[in-house]
């Protein structure tokens, strides 16, 4: 994909991209000036554009847009990887409309007005799986205008953050927390990845003036690349010591892993269960927390969510994301509407 496909446009209608085009990837999910530092399977799942969007108010009926898609190979997500541009306007889903293979255009229904201002935002989620690029967008039956800036929400973790295996990517937990919290969320979710890697925690500090952070990882670490629980309890307060480095003050919420059925007493090479990496995380942020950082919140995950709503076994299912969209995603909104202790 050529950066130069990225159009000046429509930049300004895109949200929950935090880096520019580069690395031939045009809605990178980790710093494309960096990549050569990161695993390859992080850096292969960043070039996915998940969570990218276009936002935008107005009083327009349709809107046409035109992209160009790189792949049609979905890989194990398969289609809940998103094939098509899905419309929201408020917290109703209004139309759907399949994208193609290639270069394309899309005419998306904007569905009708709550109210007779044309302030009431409207959100596109992508294609996210065939790697869309947004080439341009048209406004049909009156007018568009890139929606108003909502505080930054930067999103770190794995496959279940990343939103599999929800139907599709306006399904993923974070994108339904983002909706009904007001949110501009930058998903830093990557699937068989985000191990805590110091890299990435050196690029979220870097981002510019994130208004809160969220970091939902640890089930990679327990058979993808095996940690030991003393690997894990150092790993976790260096990755918060790096994040909390770069952002002093703004609200940090980590939530310790959902439950894993097949792996909670089942010890890894290194002899840690997913229930001891899980403690391991929590007992590394507690401590973190105990050291005087009152702008860091603790959610333990084990207990969030019955394995029932695992679909895979792994990861949730459309019940499982809104289960933890209410529960990750409303201690998101809640550290964010805390007042500063001075």
């Amino acid at each position: 994909m050529s950066d130069a496909l990225r159009s000046a446009a429509v930049e300004a209608f895109i949200c929950g991209a935090a880096w520019p085009a580069g690395a031939a990837t045009s809605y990178p999910r980790a710093d494309p000036a960096d990549h050569a530092r990161l695993p390859i399977d992080t850096w292969g799942t960043a070039c996915l554009p998940v969570g990218v969007r276009i936002e935008l108010i107005g009083d327009a009926t349709e809107v046409d847009i035109g992209y160009v898609t790189a792949t049609d190979d979905l890989g194990y997500r398969g289609e809940g990887a998103g094939t098509a541009f899905t419309v929201w306007r408020g917290a109703h889903r209004v139309d759907q409309h399949p994208a193609v293979l290639g270069r394309g255009t899309a005419r998306l229904s904007l569905g009708e007005a709550s109210g007779q201002t044309g302030d009431e935002r409207v959100t596109i989620y992508l294609p996210e799986g065939m790697r869309p690029t947004i080439l341009s967008l048209s406004a049909v039956g009156g007018s568009i205008a890139p929606a108003p800036e909502q505080p930054r929400w930067i999103a770190y973790g794995d496959s279940i953050a990343e939103g599999w295996i929800a139907s599709g990517p306006d399904g993923a937990w974070p994108a339904i927390a983002a909706r009904l919290h007001g949110l501009d969320v930058v998903n830093l979710g990557y699937a068989g990845s985000a191990r805590g890697e110091l890299v990435s925690a050196q690029q979220i500090a870097a981002l510019a003036a994130p208004a809160v952070i969220s970091i939902t990882h640890g089930t990679n670490c327990w058979t993808r690349i095996p940690h030991s629980v003393d690997q894990m309890l150092a790993n976790t307060a260096a990755f918060l010591a790096v994040v909390r480095g770069g952002h002093p003050g703004v609200p940090i919420v980590v939530a310790s892993p959902i439950a894993r059925p097949d792996g909670e007493l089942t010890a890894n090479v290194l002899g840690a269960t997913h229930a001891d990496i899980r403690d391991a995380m929590e007992r590394a942020t507690i401590a973190h927390i105990a050291a005087g950082d009152d702008r860091m919140t603790l959610i333990p995950g084990g207990e969030v969510l019955d394995a029932g709503l695992l679909g895979d076994g792994v990861h949730p299912g459309d019940e499982g994301h809104r289960v933890l969209a209410r529960v990750f995603g409303d201690a998101v909104a809640a550290a964010l509407a805390s007042p500063v202790r001075t």
